[in-house]
């Protein structure tokens, strides 16, 4: 009952700054390790924080978390209860900033997001974390960039990468079919009324891609679950890629990412989702 009276609490108000670190205040710090600012461009928003687990085995499977925000909004400092929950599975964590508008437009923010993943792969051994074992995942936005560097080759081989070096990618929320974009905050980020159909994830699947799980709320009013969310999983399952979909009812749009929090975690099984599908795509 009191995490039903949380989750409510938190439900309008979440994708403000203060919910996010009220989150943050409940969380505790003895599961994890964590090293911030890490630079992995010359940008001041080119920066990412590591979460890893307090007693790490050799070779710990890897996350690189984007956080939603419509492209214009977000910081990773929010979303250390993110790092925690991850940490806390025995995960290694990673949370990276990208440029927003108005400093960049699409798609200069994933080729952000593909050097954090870039970065990700090339230092992540020296914090206990195998490069073969790297996962992306976001909320909302932040969901959409995962599915984009998981989908379009073109945004990883910018940095040596391709999507066979992903194991999976983990969506929440997210937007991946939005065309004709209706968010006036969103617009300008993809050129409206001129937004290319490239910038669509769900245009980008194609057999062979990374697998996927991707979750939302069924009453999500912002990103409709049943085009997005439900329209990809279709869509990965005609070109043969694995995929499982689930659809929650007592979360909402932003809520769905706070339950990976402590506090919220009886809100839906998301981090239990999480961990059960990097377990099934170990390293063959």
């Amino acid at each position: 009952m009191l995490v039903w009276v949380l989750g409510a609490a938190l439900l309008s108000a979440m994708t403000a700054c203060s919910p996010l670190k009220m989150l943050n205040a409940l969380t505790p710090g003895g599961t994890f390790d964590e090293t911030e600012g890490i630079a992995y461009g010359t940008d001041p928003r080119q920066k990412l924080d590591l979460y890893v687990p307090r007693h790490p085995r050799a070779n710990n499977p890897v996350v690189v978390f984007f956080y939603g925000g419509s492209w214009n909004s977000g910081s990773r400092s929010d979303y250390s209860f993110v790092g925690e929950a991850l940490a806390s599975r025995g995960i290694v964590a990673v949370v990276a900033d990208y440029r927003l508008y108005p400093q960049v437009r699409y798609p200069q923010f994933l080729e952000d997001c593909a050097k954090a993943v870039g970065w990700t792969r090339e230092h992540i051994r020296q914090y206990s974390g195998d490069p073969q074992q790297l996962y992306l995942m976001g909320h909302s936005s932040g969901a959409y960039n995962a599915a984009m560097l998981a989908l379009d080759p073109g945004l990883l081989a910018a940095v040596g990468m391709s999507p066979h070096d992903l194991r999976g990618w983990i969506g929440l929320a997210g937007p991946y079919d939005f065309l004709p974009i209706e968010n006036p905050d969103v617009r300008p980020v993809f050129f409206w009324p001129d937004s290319p159909p490239r910038s669509q994830p769900i245009n980008h699947v194609s057999q062979g891609a990374p697998p996927a799980l991707l979750m939302a709320s069924r009453d999500d009013d912002l990103v409709n679950p049943t085009r997005n969310t439900g329209g990809l999983a279709l869509k990965l399952r005609e070109a043969g890629v694995p995929v499982q979909d689930l659809y929650f009812s007592r979360t909402s749009h932003a809520t769905l990412v706070a339950s990976l929090s402590r506090p919220l975690r009886g809100l839906a099984p998301v981090l239990d989702e999480v961990s059960a599908f990097i377990k099934t795509n170990p390293v063959q």
